[in-house]
């Protein structure tokens, strides 16, 4: 049995020795799973895995733990695998036992073969993730993450980054590759018995490449200048808590063989055939293990797409590098330093809008905005902000973008011109020929900043895709919701996105609210200007406020009961002198004096805070009264 010190490079040697010492009907599979759970539970040895977001494909040992943070952009059904699985070498005397759980590939020595037929073999099921990459992730968190993963790596002792000693084209011109059949293959998979590989036969298409390859171009992720490697996630245990666009992270073992690019599978899924653990020939045939009826499922390379059995898996509140991910033990002193850091905020933004200190006031709110809970179909917490007369300048609006986007983890700029909302769709669709989900840009992870440019929209015809792209909109912003097109029915997936809408007069898309800019000149070079804005702002003072922002949108907050008194009692006496005033109004109010708190670091709302929101308020409101007087109201 391997050491302790080889589970890094060999963590399926220790499996198989566990398996080997306690045989099949023990416990073997929860001993294993401890192991890996208390190794990885230490955070300086979990840095110290590899991750596919920083390395190379080609530089990580296929059979290592690596790890990936990534978000799910797909499920499929789940697959069937033998977990235990009987070997026979050359006569039957010989017959052993083999663990199957964490593999694609059947291990077997020279002159062995498995025995299918077996009544020894033990079928499990286990769940299939598709995942790719944090879309919109920020430079400077991909860059902080691979900074301290290699600081890690150079001190590790246990784990080395190496290269593959083979490229594909020489793992596919091997025996083993060219199923050369059991004799000497040291990997043979179970689905090249001699009927699936008869079934591989009629399925393949002229020219003898492997049916339905996916090309390298199409990987499915949300964003198209996403880069990165896609990554199909086998989960064995508690994948019932894990949601369609979840961020995680993975830890498991790396399966990169070659031979997984050649496989078919008819479960419904990832097209894939369970080298490991294939289901029975009859089973496949029949479809009784999966959905079965299309046969024109992807198959997707390993070298382009590798696999990650998972041996552990977590949730993701945030993707900050700069934060533990338990940050209650850090919340306390960083919410200390809150308002000294607020005003340093306050002043960037303030002169990123042209002097104008209330539209700072309230885009700083956006920023800390966040849903914390639903009531119904309500989604209580948002603050979507639209930031009406913005100068008619492509530059001035992309310069603004760049600005927050070295501030939050995740975002994402959206023109809103003629062409990109009548381009490509939005919100996610089935694809029921190839049997995926067709992903699209509003598929984003919960807490990104979503930047829709209406200063770019032209005069023009919305067709009927622009039509069905600024109602997805409509609903992100209004109710935290993207609606799927399962083509014979509407899935609702609830979202947690910050949508900041820049234009020039009043948007089209409705806004929780609208602050409209004080003019002012417009700078000669937008472009100078804001690169001194974010020369201006240190590296330490960055990292203070991106650690600031996303502590205060993930913060607990209540209201006491003598405010909430007070807070009824002033409503009364606003909808006294102002019959107009409605409970709208106040919902508005609350979010502001919320988002007021947090922002200073108060988990409470107290009589100061609410007294600023209703100042700040009627500021807002006076300035679009005025602006209304002034030139009408803004179409």
């Amino acid at each position: 049995m391997p050491t302790a010190d080889d589970w890094l490079l060999n963590p399926l040697g220790l499996v198989e020795g566990l398996f080997a010492q306690h045989g099949p009907t023990a416990d073997w599979e929860k001993m294993a799973v401890s192991y890996f759970a208390n190794k990885l539970q230490d955070g300086s040895v979990a840095e110290m895995v590899p991750s596919l977001n920083d390395v190379p494909l080609q530089q990580l040992k296929s059979g290592g733990v690596a790890r990936f943070r990534c978000m799910v952009q797909d499920m499929f059904d789940p697959e069937f695998y033998l977990r235990v699985f009987e070997v026979q070498g050359p006569d039957a005397q010989t017959a052993v036992l083999r663990c199957g759980k964490y593999r694609d590939i059947a291990a077997c020595g020279p002159q062995q073969q498995v025995n299918l037929e077996s009544p020894r073999n033990v079928t499990a099921d286990r769940q299939t993730f598709y995942c790719v990459p944090v879309p919109g992730e920020a430079a400077w968190v991909k860059e902080k993450f691979a900074r301290r993963a290699t600081s890690r790596a150079s001190a590790s002792t246990s784990y080395s980054v190496q290269r593959n000693k083979r490229s594909l084209e020489e793992a596919e011109s091997s025996p083993h590759a060219q199923h050369a059949g059991p004799a000497g293959a040291a990997g043979l998979p179970l689905s090249q018995s001699p009927q699936a590989k008869r079934k591989q036969t009629l399925r393949a298409p002229p020219g003898g490449a492997p049916g339905g390859c996916l090309p390298s171009a199409d990987l499915n992720f949300p964003l198209a200048s996403e880069t990165g490697p896609a990554c199909i996630v086998k989960v064995y245990e508690d994948w019932d808590s894990i949601k369609l666009n979840d961020v995680v992270e993975v830890f498991g073992i790396l399966s990169m063989d070659p031979e997984l690019g050649l496989q078919q599978d008819s479960s419904g899924g990832t097209g894939e055939a369970m080298a490991s653990g294939g289901m029975a020939d009859a089973e496949m045939e029949t479809g009784e293990a999966g959905q079965g009826d299309d046969e024109s499922h992807r198959c997707l390379p390993a070298s382009l797409v590798p696999r990650l059995h998972a041996l552990t898996m977590r949730k993701l509140t945030h993707v900050n590098p700069l934060l533990p991910a338990d940050l209650h033990p850090v919340c306390g002193s960083l919410l200390a330093e809150a308002k000294s850091v607020r005003s340093e905020l306050l002043g960037a933004l303030s002169h990123a809008l042209l002097g104008d200190e209330l539209a700072a006031e309230y885009l700083l709110l956006h920023l800390v905005s966040s849903v914390y809970a639903r009531r119904d179909v309500m989604p209580l917490g948002k603050f979507s902000l639209n930031l009406s007369g913005c100068p008619c300048n492509p530059a001035f609006t992309q310069e603004l973008y760049l600005l927050l986007q070295q501030l939050v983890t995740t975002s994402h700029r959206l023109p809103m011109s003629l062409g990109a909302m009548n381009g490509a769709r939005l919100a996610p669709c089935k694809d029921y020929a190839q049997n995926r989900l067709r992903t699209g840009a509003l598929q984003l992870p919960g807490g990104a900043s979503l930047f829709l440019d209406e200063t770019e929209l032209q005069p023009g015809q919305l067709d009927a895709m622009g039509v069905r792209n600024v109602t997805a909109l409509g609903n992100v912003i209004s109710w935290q919701k993207v609606d799927y097109d399962f083509s014979f029915h509407q899935v609702e997936f609830p979202c947690n996105l910050n949508v900041l809408v820049v234009s020039e007069g009043r948007s089209l898309l409705p806004s929780d609210c609208q602050m409209r800019l004080a003019p002012a000149p417009v700078p000669a070079d937008p472009a100078a200007y804001f690169t001194a804005l974010r020369t201006s702002l240190s590296p330490a003072l960055l990292d203070r406020i991106r650690s600031y922002l996303t502590l205060a949108r993930l913060s607990d907050y209540s209201i006491g009961d003598e405010v909430s008194k007070a807070v009824e009692e002033d409503f009364v006496e606003m909808r006294r002198e102002d019959p107009q005033v409605t409970g709208d109004d106040l919902h508005l109010l609350l979010v502001v004096a919320r988002l007021l708190s947090l922002s200073v670091g108060q988990t409470g709302l107290t009589r100061e805070r609410w007294q600023r929101a209703r100042h700040l308020e009627m500021q807002r409101r006076q300035r679009i009264k005025r602006n209304n007087l002034t030139h009408g109201h803004e179409q």
